[in-house]
């Protein structure tokens, strides 16, 4: 179970992180 909430919040941060590289796209 932990490992699942560990990987959501690394999606979350990358996610976050891509849109912080990239706002044009967003």
């Amino acid at each position: 179970m932990f490992s699942a909430l560990f990987i959501l919040c690394l999606v979350v941060f990358g996610y976050l992180i891509y849109v912080l590289l990239r706002p044009e796209k967003f």
